[in-house]
């Protein structure tokens, strides 16, 4: 695999060949993937920083309006689940 500029990467030529895994074990192999990068390492862009602090400050303004992340995983999952 061919690191191009800014980073990117070639994946015309893949350096793991998964045509062999089956869709289920692909998620699987993405969520291991997921679970093992170190999510403190991995840098915010100044949209994405501004944007949490917005959100930060609009749950510290008003925090009745704000829902518990439990209560809103579980009408996800009602919804598409």
């Amino acid at each position: 695999m061919e690191i191009g500029p800014g980073g990117s990467y070639n994946l015309a030529m893949p350096i793991f060949d998964f045509s062999h895994l089956s869709l289920q074990q692909r998620l699987d192999l993405i969520g291991e993937l997921w679970e093992s990068i170190d999510h403190d390492a991995v840098p915010l862009t100044e949209a994405q920083a501004q944007e949490i602090d917005r959100r930060l400050a609009m749950l510290d303004a008003n925090p009745a309006d704000g829902r518990d992340a439990f209560e809103a995983l579980a009408d996800f999952r009602r919804r598409y689940g």
